[in-house]
């Protein structure tokens, strides 16, 4: 079996699964980056165009209630693919190397992948000129206060040198002024050149455009799936295509920039749904819809939070669904699960038992004859049994939600009970108070000043209150004590079965390592190379 990771390719024997209606089944995994469920036409949109993903969802299952393992995409993305809550492993790092330049070590070809094509770090707006900086955005809050005391103290020294009540060698003041005019230098040629340093494309090992372009990227993207699926057709293979969109920066191809209701945010999500028909195009003209199962998700909810430099708005809908990405309220965790394979699944089903993100690792892992893992806990399950009517009920009794390594709330869909209870032990402090949405830091934290914690914890009954609109209270559910209790011996037991890992996200780790960075032309922090566009132009025109 060939897996292409597009941004992914995988190859492993795949043998036959002799429990399901079908042999050496194809599989393509499409997940989109910050895409609300509220933004699909098959999940009740109106004003958006997503024809080819509604074809999708009609011509085989929709679940409603399907869980992105973490509300943040580095560790939603970590669960997916091992069938894991991330705080069991940590996360993949995202970048390339460790010790060399050429070990590559976090290089997704060195985790299993037979190709590559994509980009190995975040996609952030210091990527696209014009779109402001995460980066000082994000470090301004914590620089500026260190700096003025840092100025204050050097400004003081001097005047206590100056009139006599301190005597401080000669020169050590300037010289203090000097380094932390270096300091400051240091940083500033570090975001100022951010975009030409972090901000490439590879296929495989080779950098082909740096610093990246985002002209036509999802159709480039796109075309490379296209490719791939064209190169593999007698074989089993599975894609997995990971848009960069809708997370920001968001982009659009002259063809769909400006043609939605949605300003550029609908523009993406139309050209997104441009080409997931391209895909199901290239599955038609090959005879391989009946050998390829498709599953669509989005890591997380919407970014509700994010408003561009102009005042438009670039987040997402989350629906009916409170908050969005970075909290573990149903909008930034009900993501959109749709899964399609014809003469296999039913079609035009949909199913409102929770399922999680995880749930796809066991299910192709299954499909593929290949044995799980025994030497470590798969949280996951297998969804075939569900999807083809075996059993009627969610094999997830609890699911377990993180805000970064706190246990943030807990879900609980008891198995004689339409109940589905849902507790939190903390909620982040939305701001302005009464929003949706913690806008003053563009994010939502998970500890100190920014959360608020509840003893005893928030109770929903999501099956009456979706919205979480209400919280239930000893005297509006008199089952109220008994059910938090058996919610912490889950609890007890969940915690029981983690076992320490190493930090991934430590200093040591996410420092940026100059003598590491890749540059594709021989002149450092000038890096700029577009073996994309020559590649493009030397295609014969078809």
């Amino acid at each position: 079996m060939r897996i292409l990771v597009l941004l992914l390719l995988y190859h492993c024997a795949a043998k036959k699964a002799k429990s399901y209606s079908t042999s050496d089944p194809n599989f393509i995994v499409i997940m989109v980056d910050d895409l609300g469920i509220g933004d699909l036409g098959c999940y009740g949109n109106k004003t958006l165009r997503t024809p080819n993903i509604d074809k999708l969802a009609k011509g085989g299952v929709t679940f409603t209630q399907h869980i992105a393992a973490s509300p943040l995409c580095t560790p939603s993305r970590a669960a997916f693919l091992t069938g894991r809550y991330s705080i069991r492993s940590g996360k993949w790092h995202l970048g390339l190397s460790c010790y060399s330049r050429n070990d590559f070590c976090h290089h997704p070809l060195n985790h299993g992948f037979d190709y590559f094509y994509g980009l190995t770090m975040t996609n952030l707006r210091d990527c696209k000129p014009g779109e402001g900086s995460v980066f000082v955005a994000g470090i301004q809050p914590y620089l500026a206060t260190p700096l003025q005391l840092i100025g204050i103290l050097l400004i003081s020294l001097g005047v206590l040198h100056y009139v006599g009540f301190l005597r401080i060698p000669r020169g050590a003041v300037g010289y203090s002024f000097l380094i932390l005019i270096l300091l400051l230098g240091l940083l500033l040629i570090f975001f100022y050149t951010f975009r030409y340093l972090n901000c490439f494309l590879m296929r495989n090992h080779q950098i082909i455009q740096q610093p990246l372009s985002y002209k036509n990227l999802t159709q480039r993207l796109t075309e490379e799936a296209v490719q791939f699926i064209g190169r593999n057709t007698d074989a089993p293979f599975l894609l997995f295509l990971s848009y960069l969109q809708v997370h920001t920066p968001l982009y659009a191809s002259k063809d769909f920039k400006g043609k939605s209701k949605h300003g550029l945010y609908g523009d993406a999500v139309e050209e997104m749904d441009w080409s997931i028909g391209k895909i199901l195009h290239v599955l038609k003209k090959w005879n391989l819809n009946n050998k390829t199962l498709v599953y669509f998700t989005s890591d997380q909810g919407a970014h509700v939070e994010e408003i561009s430099n102009t005042g438009e708005v670039h987040g997402g809908y989350n629906g009916i669904y409170k908050g969005g990405k970075t909290t573990n309220w149903e909008g930034g965790i009900r993501v959109p699960g749709l899964l399609h394979w014809p003469g296999v699944i039913q079609a035009g089903v949909s199913i409102d038992e929770p399922t999680s993100n995880m749930d796809i690792f066991p299910t192709i892992i299954k499909l593929a004859g290949i044995p799980l893992p025994n030497d470590r806990i798969i949280d996951g399950r297998d969804l075939m049994p569900l999807l083809q009517g075996k059993i009627l009920r969610s094999e997830h009794e609890f699911l377990f939600h993180y805000c970064n390594a706190y246990l943030n709330a807990v879900r609980w869909h008891p198995g004689n009970s339409e109940s589905i209870w849902k507790a939190f032990f903390f909620t982040p402090n939305f701001n302005p108070e009464g929003s949706n949405g913690c806008y003053n830091a563009h994010v939502c934290y998970c500890s100190g000043s920014s959360v608020t914690h509840h003893n005893p914890p928030l109770l929903f009954d999501l099956s009456r209150d979706p919205g979480e609109k209400n919280p239930l209270t000893p005297q509006t559910e008199h089952h109220f004590y008994e059910i938090l209790d058996v919610i912490q011996q889950a609890v007890n037991n969940h915690t029981k079965s983690l076992h320490r890992v190493s930090d991934q996200l430590s200093w040591g780790n996410i420092l940026w390592k100059p003598w590491l960075q890749l540059c594709c032309s021989s002149v450092f922090l000038s890096c700029y190379c577009d073996h994309e566009s020559e590649e493009k132009l030397s295609l014969p025109k078809v």
